[in-house]
């Protein structure tokens, strides 16, 4: 029961982590990058290094907050039903 009644907080938590860890990674970005923009995969003006590592670094972010997020859930979901939604 608390499985399936965590399902759509999953849902929730999961879209909330994804905006955050953006909002993050832009944040690092700047710290970290030359520029305020990240690069895409399709910029031309800008080399292989710095799109790889882009791409790594915004996905150990993201990887991070959802896990994060995703475990805050889980023990908020105990602590009000006494049940691990896992």
């Amino acid at each position: 029961m608390a499985k399936l009644a965590y399902k759509p907080v999953g849902i929730l938590l999961g879209a909330g982590a994804g905006m955050v860890a953006g909002l993050v990674f832009k944040q690092v970005w700047k710290v970290a990058g030359r520029d305020d923009d990240a690069p895409n995969a399709t910029d031309e003006d800008r080399g292989w290094g710095e799109i790889l590592l882009a791409a790594a670094l915004q996905g150990a972010i993201f990887a991070v907050v959802k896990a994060a997020v995703d475990r805050a859930g889980a023990v908020g979901v105990r602590r009000a039903t006494g049940y691990w939604p896992g």
